[in-house]
This record gives structure tokens, C-alpha cells and sequence, in this order.
């Protein structure tokens, strides 16, 4: 692959995972009166059927992470991925159309799989990847994922506006643009001497856990991953309500806020995380990412000004940069063979996390804010914080070596 085509290649994994996030995005801000749309009821109601519907997706990523990441071992990245991407432009068809709460369940249960393509699109990059910039690549990967987190909502409520339908047939018609693109410029980079007989047993995210857990402390790092992604999803689950209760927020303020972390997420794993890779080396990045999180979980707590919550806000992405180093960590104790069986397993502990961590954040924040109860509306970053601690604990722990 020269270097032009590798170019191509590396902005379509780009876009397809920024169009992942965007696709998530696009879609939150009319959930509520889609639901009501095609099943009544008040917006208590809207906001159970959307827990469920979001806990399906997630566990559809966590069932389907390692099997597409073990099949596109054995049949190649660009099927894999081309496939995903056509299934997934039907699907957002289908949920545009969707009449009844089950086509659109249904429809979230397909979307979950075909949204567990980040494992076979972070194992091409670490297939085109040379080792001492896979971390750097993979932080490339949060930086997609970033700029999606900010579009989507923005372009998502702007398009609300003329329908709780029209941003999905946007978000259709962006996966259909970018399956064209990819079936003309993607490559394969699967060669024979890579390639591995898929076994059903090795595609099951259990299984596979077990399996890598052989390598040279890859198990360890996996549940360390799984630990860092279940405090940082206090965010998403907690900030509209924690804003709300502690400043007074109003919708459009937090989705400034949103858009003001995303885009320093965008920074930081775009280009920053370069620099503490090469002053600090992956292990010092991931000291300090935890180090630094930690901090900003607990100063959240402590601010009591809403204006100077939003300007601390962009500081907290700092922090973002403890998956991409530990992606490329554990990269890089894996053979060229089983790249798409790792990332498979890492996007499968990050939707555990995403199953798990809601629930518990969100029932945190009530029960510290009920007038039954004691009144601490940052509780669940307290929660984050010691997790946090928990993390470094981990990862400073002895590992078994074992060569890959």
C-alpha cells in the first residue's frame, strides 16, 4: 500500500467513526418525541422505552464486538466494514419509517452490531500502523469520535426541527455517501500472512477475554479499560442532570458545554496526545490521564458557579488520554494476527461499561438528590473519582510476562 492510498484509507476509518458518533448523536435529540410518535404516552414513558432501547444497542456491541473483530481476521477488514455500513444505512431507513416500539426496537438491535465496527476499524489502523505510532493513530480514533460527539447534536436539533424523522434519513443518507467512498478507496490489509481461521469459541466475548488474558498482562489492561470507560460514562449519563440541578442549566447551555468538551476531546487525542507520548511514553501518559481525571471528577464537585463550570469543562478532556495509550499498549503485545480479536475484546469491555454504568450513575444522582436522602448532586463523581483511584491501582500492579 503506498502512501497515498494508506492516506485514503486512514480518512474513510476516520469518517465512518466519526459517522458512528454522529449517528448516535444525530438521533438523541429527537428520541423522545419519536418514541411518543409511535407509542404515546408521557415523556416518563419516552425516557423508559429509551433506556431500554439504549442498553440493547450496547449490548448488541458488547455480543458483536469480538465476533466481526475475529471475522475480519479471517475475511478482511473491507468486508467487514463495507457490509456494516450497508446494513446500517437500511437499518436508519427502516427506524425513519418505523410505525410500532418494536420495528424500532428491532431496529436498535441491528444497529448495535453494525455499530460494533470500531474494533475492526481500529484494528486496520493498527494494521497500517507502524508500532511506535499506533497510540498516537488510536488517539486519532477518539479525536473521529470527538468531532462526531459535537455534530451530531448540533446538526441532529437543527434538522428536529423540521421532524423527529428528517435527522434520521440524514444520518441514512451520510452512511450511504460514505459506503461509496469506501468501497472505491478502502484496501485490504488482511494478508495470508495474517489471516486466521475464525472459531466461533474465539469470536465469544468471555472466550476471548480468556484467551488474551494469556498475553503478558493484556487481561489486566482490558479490565483496567473497562474500569476507566465506566467512570468517564458519568458524563453522558449524569451532565444534563447534574447541570441542571447544581447550576440551573438550560437545555441549550448544556449542549454548549457537550460541544465544548467534544471539541477539546478532538484536541487533545488529535494532536496533543502526541506530545505526552513522546515526553511521557504510553505508561507516564496513562499515570497522568488517570492522575488528571481523578482531579477533575473531584473539582466538579467543588465548583459552585455554573460559568465556572463551563470554562473548566474544556480543561477536563485533558485528561482524555488514557484509551488510546492503552489501546496501543496492548497492540503492541499482540501478534499481527490478532489485532481484530483485541479491539474486538476492548470495544467489548467499553459496552459492559456503557450496560453498567448508567444505571448506576443515574440512580447515584437520585438518590443524593431526593429530599428523602442527603443532598450531594456531584455524588457520582465522587463514584468516578474513586474508580479512578481504583484504575491506578491496577495499573500499577505487577504483571505476569508472557511473550505474545
Amino acid at each position: 500500500m503506498d502512501a497515498t492510498q494508506r492516506k485514503r484509507a486512514f480518512t474513510f476509518i476516520l469518517i465512518t467513526l466519526t459517522l458512528d458518533a454522529m449517528g448516535i448523536g444525530l438521533i438523541l435529540p429527537v428520541m423522545p418525541d419519536l418514541i411518543n410518535e409511535v407509542n404515546g404516552g408521557t415523556v416518563g414513558d419516552a425516557a423508559l422505552w429509551g433506556g431500554i432501547l439504549a442498553t440493547t444497542f450496547a449490548v448488541m456491541q458488547f455480543i458483536f464486538g469480538p465476533i466481526l473483530g475475529s471475522l475480519s481476521d479471517r475475511f478482511g477488514r473491507r468486508p467487514v466494514l463495507l457490509i456494516s455500513l450497508l446494513v446500517m444505512t437500511i437499518d436508519y431507513i427502516v427506524m425513519a419509517v418505523a410505525g410500532t416500539i418494536w420495528l424500532l426496537f428491532l431496529t436498535r438491535v441491528i444497529g448495535g452490531i453494525t455499530a460494533a465496527t470500531q474494533s475492526t476499524a481500529t484494528a486496520f489502523i493498527a494494521d497500517i500502523s507502524k508500532p511506535e505510532e499506533k497510540s498516537a493513530n488510536f488517539g486519532l480514533v477518539g479525536a473521529a469520535f470527538g468531532l462526531g460527539f459535537v455534530l451530531g447534536p448540533v446538526i441532529g436539533g437543527l434538522l428536529g426541527e423540521f421532524g423527529p424523522r428528517a435527522p434520521i434519513y440524514a444520518a441514512a443518507l451520510l452512511g450511504g455517501l460514505n459506503l461509496i467512498f469506501g468501497y472505491f478507496i478502502l484496501p485490504e490489509t488482511v494478508t495470508d500472512r495474517i489471516r486466521r481461521p475464525f472459531v466461533l469459541r474465539r469470536a465469544n466475548p468471555l472466550a476471548a477475554f480468556k484467551a488474551l488474558g494469556q498475553l503478558d498482562g493484556v487481561r489486566r489492561l482490558i479490565f483496567l479499560v473497562f474500569l476507566y470507560e465506566f467512570a468517564f460514562i458519568v458524563y453522558p449519563a449524569t451532565w444534563a442532570y447534574f447541570t441542571k440541578e447544581a447550576y440551573g442549566w438550560s437545555p441549550g447551555m448544556v449542549g454548549v458545554s457537550l460541544a465544548l468538551f467534544g471539541i477539546g476531546m478532538a484536541i487533545v487525542q488529535g494532536g496533543l496526545i502526541r506530545i505526552a507520548l513522546r515526553h511521557l511514553g504510553e505508561r507516564g501518559t496513562i499515570i497522568y490521564g488517570i492522575c488528571f481525571n481523578l482531579a477533575a471528577f473531584v473539582m466538579l464537585t467543588l465548583i459552585s458557579n455554573g460559568w465556572v463550570a463551563l470554562a473548566f469543562i474544556p480543561l477536563t478532556s485533558l485528561g482524555a488520554v488514557v484509551t488510546p495509550a492503552l489501546q496501543g499498549l496492548m497492540s503492541k503485545r499482540v501478534s499481527d494476527d490478532r489485532q481484530g480479536e483485541l479491539q474486538g475484546v476492548v470495544s467489548s469491555a467499553k459496552s459492559v461499561a456503557m450496560i453498567f454504568s448508567p444505571l448506576v450513575m443515574t440512580q447515584l444522582f437520585w438518590a443524593f438528590t431526593t429530599e428523602s436522602g442527603p443532598y450531594f448532586p456531584g455524588a457520582a463523581f465522587i463514584l468516578s473519582a474513586l474508580i479512578m483511584a481504583l484504575c491506578m491501582l491496577v495499573f500499577l500492579g505487577r504483571t505476569r510476562q508472557t511473550a505474545p
